[in-house]
């Protein structure tokens, strides 16, 4: 699959995984604390639902790795177009009950990512 293509996608699993750690393992970090906005208090009483949250954006991550390494360039693509979508979806409701921004750290790269693979 060409470049254009890979990238985004690769791009999105990145942003993903970098999620999944901070959910899961920095939350209540001074990084963690800052990115997210909270406070100490809150994150440490929010630990275990920012981990299984955390899960989730790593499922998110795999799952798009999995397109991009599938040895079957059709299926890997739909897997990818599926993750992708996943991705947008959690960033619209991401963005719409918990900070805007969301939606520009993942509902944009994912629209960019879809497009790229859909071009292809």
């Amino acid at each position: 699959m060409p470049l254009l293509a890979t990238l985004p996608v690769a791009i999105v699993a990145t942003i993903h995984t970098y999620i999944f750690a901070l959910e899961s393992f920095l939350w209540t970090t001074p990084r963690g604390i800052k990115t997210f906005g909270t406070t100490p208090t809150f994150a440490a009483q929010t630990k275990v639902l920012a981990l299984n949250q955390g899960v989730y954006n790593g499922f998110l991550a795999a799952g798009l790795v999995w397109g991009l390494v599938h040895p079957k360039a059709e299926v890997g693509k739909e897997i990818q177009l599926f993750f992708l979508g996943c991705v947008g979806v959690a960033g619209i409701v991401g963005g719409l009950t918990s900070k805007p921004k969301i939606l520009a750290v993942q509902t944009v790269p994912a629209i960019l990512a879809i497009t790229g693979v859909l071009l292809v």
